[in-house]
Order: structure tokens, then C-alpha cells, then sequence
């Protein structure tokens, strides 16, 4: 099953990353937050599976 990273900033999707486990796209999506937010303006990140459910979420101000 493949889990999608996706980058958000205020106007919207910024980015999208593909991992195949949900554990490996939850340490990306944590790890590279603080960066993607200083870099690109990120606000929120979220891991998907398939099937579009949201896994994890993470967003700041």
C-alpha cells in the first residue's frame, strides 16, 4: 500500500510525496516539517493511504 505526504500552505497543495510504509511517511513528513515551513511556507502536512483516509496531520500557525 502506498501513503502519500502531502505539503500544504495557505493558498493550498504545495506538494506531493509517495512512500510505501506509513511509517517511513509519518518520519518524512515530521522530520522535514520545520524545514518545508522556513523553505516553502508550509502550514499543514498530511499522510494518506490509497484510499484517500487521512494517517497523520500536522499544523502550525
Amino acid at each position: 500500500m502506498a501513503y502519500t505526504v502531502v505539503w500544504y500552505d495557505r493558498q493550498g497543495i504545495i506538494d506531493k510525496v509517495t512512500f510505501d510504509a506509513e511509517k517511513t511517511a509519518k518520519a518524512h513528513a515530521v522530520s522535514m516539517f520545520a524545514t518545508r515551513k522556513g523553505d516553502d511556507g508550509v502550514v499543514s502536512v498530511e499522510v494518506r493511504k490509497d484510499s484517500g483516509a487521512v494517517v497523520f496531520s500536522h499544523a502550525e500557525n
